[in-house]
């Protein structure tokens, strides 16, 4: 029982830092669809606020250590976008 315990939160330490680095990714690949004004032009001005308001809330969950929630805002966003 303990050695199951033990391996649990060994695999958690490791997977906890990949859901961080997971984010800025994300970030990232948003920042570059908004730099596309070919892209952004696609959006209605509604789209292309909720995309930048998702993009903020992503940031801030993962500033924030809720690395799970930051990822489902930002993968919305570029749902929403389109990459």
């Amino acid at each position: 029982m303990m050695k199951k315990l033990f391996a649990a939160l060994v695999l958690l330490a490791f997977v906890s830092p990949a859901w961080a680095a997971t984010c800025p990714m994300l970030m990232g690949e948003i920042d570059e669809a908004l730099a596309d004004d070919a892209k952004v032009a696609q959006l209605s001005e509604t789209e292309l606020e909720q995309v930048n308001q998702l993009r903020q809330e992503g940031e801030e969950a993962h500033n924030a250590g809720d690395h799970a929630r930051s990822e489902e805002m930002l993968n919305e966003a570029k749902e929403i976008l389109g990459v």
